[in-house]
C-alpha cells in the first residue's frame, strides 16, 4: 500500500522518530502502526547493543528529596554527548525515571530498569527506544536512595556531580548549612568511605599491599613493612573518609568535628556521590 505523507507524520507524532526512520518503518510493516513502532523499538534494540561498549561521559544528575527532608533518590543518566543530556527528551525521561523511583523505592538499578512508568512500558525499554531516536547509548548510574534524620542535597552547576547526606543526632537544629558544606566536601574530595571502620576490607588490603611494597623499594627492612604500610594507611583513611577528612572550608578542623562544633553529637549517617564522566 502507499505511504502517505500524513501516515509518516502521524507516526513521528507517536514516536519522536525521524522521518525517514518512520517512512522507512511504515513501508517494511506495509501500513501497519503497530508493527511499525515495534519494527522501530528493534532499532533502538540493534543501536543499543552496537553502542554497548561506548564510553557515556555526559548526561545529568536527577536528584528529589521528600518534602521532610528524610528521605531522597539519586541517579545518573549517562549519554556520550553533552548536547543530547540537554535536549528537553533527554531531561524529561530522566525525571519520569525518577518519578518512578520516588514512587516505588526500587532496590537497585536493575530493579528500577524494570519500573513500569506511568504509560506501561519499563524504564529500559523507554531509554532504548530514546536510544535509537538519539543513536547514543544511554545508561543510569549510581542509582540508590538515601534515608536519615535530615537528608540534604547539592547538585554541582554542571549537573554532572550530585550528593546525598544524611545527618544523624539533628535534635531539631537548622543543620541546612552545615549539611550543604558536607554535601559539597563529598562532592570535591570524593571519600570512599564514612570512616575508616566503613572502609571494604579488600581496599584496606589492598592499600597495606601498597604500602609495604612502596616500603620495600625503598629499601626497608622486610620486618619493618607491616609498621611503615600501617602508618600509610592511616594516612589514607585521613585524606579518604568523610568523618577525618580535613574540612575544606577550615582545615584546621576535620569534618566530624566541624558538624560536633555546629551541634554537639551531630554527624553523618550515610552518604552518596554520583559522577557522570
Amino acid at each position: 500500500m502507499a505511504i502517505t505523507a500524513q501516515d509518516v507524520n502521524k507516526l513521528r507524532q507517536m514516536t519522536g522518530m525521524g522521518m525517514m526512520d518512520c517512512k522507512q518503518a511504515l513501508t517494511e510493516a506495509e501500513g501497519d502502526f503497530d508493527k511499525a513502532i515495534e519494527l522501530l523499538r528493534k532499532k533502538g534494540e540493534k543501536i543499543s547493543l552496537k553502542r554497548a561498549d561506548n564510553e557515556t561521559k555526559e548526561g545529568f544528575v536527577f536528584i528529589n528529596t521528600n518534602d521532610a527532608q528524610t528521605e531522597a533518590a539519586i541517579f545518573g543518566l549517562a549519554c556520550e554527548t553533552e548536547s543530547v543530556g540537554k535536549t528537553d527528551e533527554f531531561q524529561t525521561l530522566g525525571q519520569r525515571i525518577m518519578a518512578v523511583a520516588v514512587a516505588e523505592k526500587p532496590t537497585d538499578k536493575e530493579a528500577l530498569l524494570a519500573s513500569r512508568l506511568a504509560d506501561g512500558r519499563s524504564a529500559q525499554e523507554h531509554i532504548t527506544e530514546l536510544t535509537g531516536k538519539i543513536g547514543e547509548k544511554i545508561d543510569i548510574v549510581g542509582y540508590t536512595i538515601v534515608t536519615g534524620e535530615k537528608v540534604i542535597n547539592y547538585l554541582h552547576s554542571t549537573g554532572k556531580i550530585g550528593v546525598l547526606v544524611a545527618l544523624k543526632n539533628v535534635n531539631g537544629g537548622d543543620v541546612a548549612e552545615a549539611g550543604r558544606d558536607v554535601a559539597m566536601q563529598i562532592a570535591a574530595m570524593k571519600p570512599v568511605a564514612l570512616d575508616k571502620d566503613s572502609v571494604p576490607a579488600d581496599v584496606v588490603e589492598k592499600e597495606m599491599e601498597i604500602g609495604k611494597e612502596l616500603a620495600r623499594n625503598e629499601g626497608k627492612p622486610e620486618a619493618m613493612l607491616d609498621k611503615i604500610a600501617a602508618g600509610r594507611l592511616n594516612k589514607f583513611f585521613k585524606e579518604n573518609t568523610l568523618l577525618n577528612q580535613e574540612f575544606i572550608k577550615d582545615n584546621s578542623k576535620t569534618v566530624a568535628q566541624m558538624l560536633d562544633g555546629v551541634h554537639k553529637g551531630l554527624t553523618v549517617s550515610a552518604f552518596q556521590r554520583v559522577q557522570i564522566g
